[in-house]
């Protein structure tokens, strides 16, 4: 946590707990630093799904190339904050009034999931046209990936079967123009993985586009690098997944790649504070009751792991009972549900940590609050905070331990 957050998370009144703070030069910084690591024919579009905060995205806007959307309610959510940014609509499932929310919003590609979408898409057209990509379940073999959306039986993107009559419909229809695939297999890679996946996916591409006698100008290669809970130190490589591209452009000198990233672009400027509300303990395990909980960050819960954390000690206790604590010992940390599956961590070691005392759950800029089931039992929801370090608040730091 940066000097800056840190200062302004101590500032919080009880009453702003539990909340959100995300860390706004951090995210910038980042951004930057992963555009800097891409080839020049590569564009960055952030998938907004991960977090769709206005003032994340204004943030991230002159460090991206356009923003990656998946529903009728993204798209009204850009277009409100960005009139003229390039959007890509991708998604499963789009309906017919959302297809004709895409052309009106004048976003830029589609991203076709099936052959009735497509046939879909021609029946809202009327006189306009529509710029497409086809997606495509690419039959490659899919490794070392968290979560898998291709490579074997989905419900995401076309079976290569079905590709054939979809470019006769864009055959007769005129209205469509075919610009490239996109392809989005895996999510949870590291830049070795993702750059093999990459070049196993061009090799089919080409080979498709050969027999078709197509000239591919565009590939989406989608999102899915890896964010490492356990490990937040061990960031993406972008060094070095921007120089595996370069590979397949210098094969292909007319061709545009694309990345929509979302969970690696925004998860580390995010931090879900809250308050240690009592330590018990149960058969000799500490418990600690957090307030909030897995209906404010859903994340670890989703994804199965502990979400890191720190604490910020909090010397002000003027009860005249015993103060509750666990030192040096392994702690859960739950929330407020009524249900044993309200787990952010479980059993990790602390040196010491106290009701009253402050947690600061690292990671949390992603899939984190817009994921969550926020009424859940009703309680009240978080707070929001945005640090620039112009505006942060100057107080005095204590020290805090990293869990």
């Amino acid at each position: 946590m940066r000097a800056a957050v840190l200062r302004h998370v101590q500032q919080l009144a009880d009453d702003d707990l539990p909340g959100y703070v995300y860390d706004l030069p951090g995210l910038r910084e980042h951004a930057r630093t992963i555009r800097a690591a891409l080839p020049q024919r590569v564009d960055l579009l952030y998938a907004t799904k991960a977090n769709s905060d206005p003032r994340l995205l204004q943030a991230l806007a002159e460090h991206v190339n356009g923003f990656e959307v998946a529903s009728g309610g993204e798209i009204r959510h850009v277009r409100g904050l960005f009139p003229d940014a390039p959007i890509a609509f991708g998604g499963p499932g789009k309906t017919p009034a959302e297809l004709t929310q895409a052309l009106d919003a004048g976003v830029r590609r589609l991203h076709v999931e099936s052959e009735h979408e497509l046939g879909t898409l021609t029946t809202v057209l009327g006189d306009r046209t529509a710029d497409v990509l086809l997606r495509v379940n690419v039959p490659v073999a899919v490794r070392s990936a968290a979560l898998a959306m291709g490579g074997g039986p989905s419900p995401f993107g076309l079976d290569p079967s079905q590709l054939d009559r979809c470019l006769q419909i864009i055959a007769d229809d005129g209205r469509i123009r075919l610009h490239g695939l996109h392809v989005h297999l895996a999510s949870g890679l590291d830049a070795r993985a993702h750059l093999a996946l990459v070049d196993q996916v061009m090799g089919w591409a080409d080979r498709w586009a050969h027999q078709r006698g197509i000239g591919l100008t565009e590939v989406n290669i989608g999102g899915g690098m890896g964010v490492d809970y356990a490990h937040p130190r061990d960031v993406f490589d972008w060094p070095a997944f921007g120089i595996g591209l370069r590979r397949p452009l210098e094969r292909h000198p007319g061709l545009t790649l694309r990345i929509e990233p979302g969970r690696s672009v925004t998860a580390y400027c995010g931090w879900y504070v809250t308050q240690v509300l009592d330590v018990k303990f149960s058969r000799d395990e500490a418990f600690a009751v957090l307030r909030g909980g897995t209906h404010h960050l859903r994340t670890p819960a989703a994804k199965q792991h502990n979400q890191p954390f720190e604490v910020i000690p909090d010397d002000s206790w003027h009860q005249h009972w015993h103060r509750p604590e666990a030192r040096h010992e392994p702690v859960t940390l739950v929330g407020q549900l009524c249900t044993p599956k309200d787990v952010l961590a479980r059993r990790v070691m602390v040196d010491r940590l106290r009701v009253g005392d402050r947690i600061a759950f690292a990671m949390a800029g992603a899939y984190a609050w817009n994921i969550s089931h926020h009424e859940f039992l009703m309680h009240p929801q978080p707070t929001f905070h945005h640090v620039d370090d112009a505006d942060a608040p100057a107080v005095d730091a204590h020290a805090i331990q990293t869990a």
